[in-house]
């Protein structure tokens, strides 16, 4: 078990190493000057995101899409994942973290745009889509659109289920330390957890939405607010924190203690991995959701799809990003800190209430990101077997989240990883070889002001 746990850290640290970043990054950039830069479009996409297209097609409302697709990406990784990325890349990592989500806009933007283009509608009337069917439909790769739902399905199990409960038994084991052994505080909430998420996947995707609308806006609100908080008490160094955040961003000096290679290099490889691995763009999960969404057109959907990594990423990350690096510049000795370690000390800042406001925030973000990809897991066990296998993956789903909650996950967490890679390579060929058919969309429908037009 050694052996193979040792072989899936190699293999996981490969598949998301240099490599992998290139690709993803790369298909950000060319995407985002492929179709004129849509960033632009951030406010109209924001104005749609809360509109309603009651009488298009689809399963629930747009907002309704992108909260239960913001559930499944704002998790842990925005919380400590950040703060991880400054522990070992530097303050600079923030701005390659930051300048990731800018140019992951575009992808994600492209992302929409084809799930509903290419999505279909099923014999009891649901809409269903995401790259396996753009591959299929749009490129005639289904062999593709197999392999990206087995990828998907494995990691809906890793990242998106155990890990999640196994970070809330983890901080409901600690808060409760004083009072009851750990082993039966994780058994516990493994089981109240379990039934929870049974009791909302079970209603289908509208219900899934249903619970994401209400939590998502809820927990954003709070953590923002907290982060703002500690930005007040250390507003005497945001100034400093900006200068050295852009800095250390290219700073060609060397490593200190012997690493190899440059401040930038190591400030880019972590910032840029950790704002792919949060935000999700070109990973292909958040379009399964979206082409459910109720939309007039598919250029719709891409713009309120694309506030997805607006939000997570140039918004959280960045706060996140800040209120850790202004809390090392007015406290130095946390900087010796691991990750998680970091983010619990900056919100100890809050009187009272910062504590409880980080471990709110960790358990409603982790048990979002268990309803989000219950439903990516779903729609990809549907394409491989059919409808009638979704009864038995709820199941099973259901009882990895007690197994999450209660088990070690080192080998969960590197075989995750791995499937989360395997996952945005089809994703991105669907992306890259269909750019043309999404300039076209943009075109007519962007830039040519034809927004409000319906799909023939």
């Amino acid at each position: 078990m050694e052996t193979f746990l040792h072989l899936t850290e190699q293999i996981s640290g490969y598949v998301w190493g240099w490599p992998m970043i290139i690709l993803l990054l790369g298909t950000h950039i060319f995407l985002t000057f492929r179709l004129k830069f849509p960033q632009r479009k951030i406010f109209t996409a924001i104005k749609l995101s809360v509109s309603k297209d009651k009488n298009s097609g689809g399963d629930v409302s747009q907002f309704a899409a992108l909260a239960t697709s913001l559930a499944a990406t704002i998790g842990t990784g925005n919380i400590i994942g950040v703060a991880t990325a400054i522990s070992l890349g530097g303050p600079g990592a923030v701005m390659w973290c930051w300048l990731t989500g800018v140019f992951g806009i575009a992808t994600k933007y492209s992302e929409g745009l084809l799930a509903v283009k290419y999505r279909v509608t099923t014999s009891d009337g649901k809409m269903i889509g995401g790259p396996m069917y753009a591959l299929e439909r749009g490129l005639n790769l289904k062999w593709l659109g197999i392999l990206f739902c087995i990828f998907a399905s494995i990691a809906a199990f890793g990242i998106g289920n155990t890990v999640q409960a196994n970070a809330i038994s983890e901080n409901m084991s600690l808060v409760l330390s004083d009072f009851a052994d750990p082993t039966y505080t994780k058994m516990f909430c493994g089981f109240i957890l379990a039934a929870l998420v049974g009791f909302v996947i079970i209603g289908g995707v509208k219900n899934i939405a249903r619970w994401c609308t209400a939590l998502v806006p809820l927990m954003a609100l709070l953590y923002v607010l907290g982060c703002i908080y500690i930005l007040c008490i250390n507003h005497s160094y945001l100034g400093e924190a900006l200068t050295l955040i852009v800095n250390e961003a290219f700073s060609t000096k060397a490593v200190a203690g012997g690493t190899a290679g440059t401040v930038f290099m190591i400030a880019a490889r972590y910032g840029i991995a950790r704002g792919l691995f949060s935000n999700e763009s070109g990973m292909g999960s958040a379009p399964i959701v979206a082409a459910a969404a109720q939309t007039r057109n598919p250029v719709r959907q891409a713009l309120v799809s694309s506030t997805g990594t607006f939000w997570d990423t140039v918004v959280i990350c960045a706060i996140t990003g800040l209120v850790i690096t202004t809390s090392i510049i007015a406290n130095p000795d946390i900087s010796r800190e691991a990750g998680g370690m970091l983010t619990k000390k900056a919100f100890a800042m809050i009187p009272y209430v910062g504590t409880p406001i980080l471990t709110f925030g960790i358990i409603t973000f982790s048990f979002s990101t268990i309803l989000g990809w219950s439903y990516y897991g779903e729609r990809a066990m549907e394409y491989l077997f059919g409808k009638n296998s979704i009864v038995f993956y709820r199941v099973v789903y259901i009882l990895f989240v007690y197994a999450g909650a209660t088990m070690s996950l080192t080998l969960v967490w590197n075989l995750a990883d791995i499937m989360n890679a395997f996952m945005a390579i089809p994703n991105l060929i669907s992306l890259l070889l269909l750019s043309g058919v999404v300039a076209k969309e943009t075109q007519h429908y962007l830039w040519n002001n034809n927004l409000e037009e319906e799909t023939e």
